[in-house]
């Protein structure tokens, strides 16, 4: 059965009818006629993400099978004795790089100076800025120019991306390559999805932005942990695995992002809206927690889009009338699309 999980064999969904979004819990209305649309559920929005990442096909069943609990109970076992150090490292030096560059009035020298005490950083840096989207009349011969050039806000979408793709693509395994990959490209769009929906919602902009990179981290380390459980010589093939199964998984994942952020030790708020996302039932407490549920969707659903999994105009402005007003998520759906188009890069 896990060769089936990670084989490249891809769900197909109807385009026939447009989809329809509800809220989680709500209750499904029966059609009036065979002209109205199938109403699909976030709960069903967040199963084809995980299928998505994983390769896997659609669900013929949602209750899990005997072996699949036999796995679950494998799994929390593995997730129990998983060694967050195992992750790739945090530079040391980023704690007090994201401390500093929460004052505005944070000199270029001060943050070329935090750099410069990690090659990598720097490597990076100088890299983006020679790129051609920040090319200037003048060469940087400098650390400190192209700090100055970057600003504090693309200084720190640098380093958060610098620091979070490798461990997304490499915390997924050898066998999950394409999750990883994909689990990035969701990273990239919840991660601005936050940001821009935080603005409106009191969030820290750059803490935001942390919270979305980072919120599916623990879905790469539970594909690692079933890249152990998958027997080398399997070659049969099994059911589908169900969305039951799924769901376990997708909550173990949860708990293992939430280890991971408080093991690097990331700002307070943001391992607040980690937490809250623990039981996704309970509407969160926090600005930052609430941000980051409704921007993980959004950012699904974007990314299934781009690769025919959803209607790529599929409309949940109305998903969540008590946190945050459709208008606005209609605007940021729009934000998305401009941002990340459906031609942009397919896995």
């Amino acid at each position: 059965m896990w060769r089936r999980l990670f084989s490249n064999r891809k769900a197909t969904i109807s385009r026939a009818r447009p989809l329809v979004a509800t809220r989680p819990g709500a209750r499904v209305p029966a059609p009036d006629s065979d002209s109205a649309p199938p109403v699909l559920s976030l709960i069903e929005i967040g199963d084809r993400f995980h299928r998505f990442v994983l390769g896997l096909p659609a669900a013929e069943s949602s209750e899990p099978s005997a072996a699949e609990l036999a796995t679950l109970k494998r799994l929390e076992l593995l997730s129990t004795r998983f060694d967050m150090r195992s992750l790739p490292r945090l530079p040391t030096v980023l704690p007090q790089l994201l401390r500093t560059l929460k004052n505005d009035n944070a000199a270029g020298a001060e943050l070329a100076k935090l750099v410069g005490r990690d090659p990598l950083m720097v490597g990076e840096v100088m890299r983006v800025t020679s790129s051609v989207f920040y090319r200037s009349a003048q060469p940087i011969t400098s650390l400190q120019q192209a700090v100055v050039l970057l600003g504090q806000d693309g200084l720190r979408r640098v380093l958060t991306q610098h620091v979070m793709k490798p461990i997304l693509q490499a915390n997924a395994g050898a066998l999950g390559h394409a999750a990883g990959e994909r689990l990035w490209d969701h990273a990239e769009r919840c991660a601005h999805a936050c940001a821009w929906l935080g603005r409106s919602s009191g969030c820290d902009a750059f803490e935001a932005y942390l919270a979305g990179i980072i919120c599916h981290t623990g879905t790469g380390a539970v594909v690692r942990l079933l890249d152990q459980l998958m027997p080398a010589d399997a070659e049969t093939e099994a059911a589908p695995l169900s969305s039951g199964f799924l769901s376990a998984c997708s909550q173990l994942a949860a708990r293992l992002s939430l280890q991971a952020s408080q093991h690097w030790e990331l700002p307070a708020r943001v391992i607040e809206a980690m937490t809250e996302c623990q039981s996704p039932a309970t509407p969160a407490g926090s600005a930052l927690g609430r941000t980051l549920a409704v921007a993980d969707t959004l950012a699904i659903a974007q990314l299934l889009g781009e690769h025919d999994r959803l209607a790529a105009d599929l409309d949940l402005s109305h998903s969540w009338p008590d946190i945050l007003a459709p208008p606005l998520l209609a605007r940021c759906q729009q934000d998305l699309r401009r941002q990340f188009p459906v031609e942009s890069k397919r896995i």
